[in-house]
């Protein structure tokens, strides 16, 4: 890197800020659905890799187990996806229901609608770089991850 040009400012605030944008747009344009983004995020997961332990949805989403249990509160109370017994006493298993499909494809039409005006309001190149970056540094993170060794508690 060059040591004449520093990045200015902290990248987590930036990459948060970007975040909470990104999220208002879609949460705003999902609410026509009666839906958040992260519902239909879980929603749209387990139907593609279910029926799943919940420890694994929660690796496949990037996120912790006690979010996972939050999120997943709502979804199972509206109907959207069950919790069952898994392979033995101790596991759980996680499935979209029916009422959850159907959920899952109103609101996919409000996900494109907020992609397409996203995009439309970055524009396509922008949004295309934004995600190779993105990837790449998503890429990156979790190979620094795998090569750092567990901290131990003392």
């Amino acid at each position: 890197m060059n040591e004449a040009v520093k990045p200015k400012g902290c990248t987590n605030l930036r990459l948060r800020h970007l975040g909470r944008l990104v999220g208002r747009r879609y949460d705003a344009e999902m609410a026509a659905s009666g839906m958040k983004a992260s519902q239909y995020s879980l929603l749209s997961h387990v139907m593609h890799l279910g029926p799943l332990r919940p420890m694994d949805l929660a690796l496949a989403l990037g996120i912790d187990a006690s979010t996972l249990t939050r999120n997943l509160k709502t979804v199972i109370d509206a109907g959207w996806i069950e919790q069952s017994p898994g392979a033995d006493a101790r596991s759980r298993s996680i499935s979209i229901t029916a009422a959850g499909r159907a959920k899952r494809a109103e609101g996919q039409r409000h996900w494109r609608r907020a992609q397409e005006s996203l995009t439309a309001l970055l524009g396509t190149d922008r949004v295309l770089a934004l995600h190779a970056l993105l990837d790449e540094s998503i890429g990156l993170l979790e190979a620094a991850d795998l090569d750092e060794p567990a901290a131990i508690d003392g």
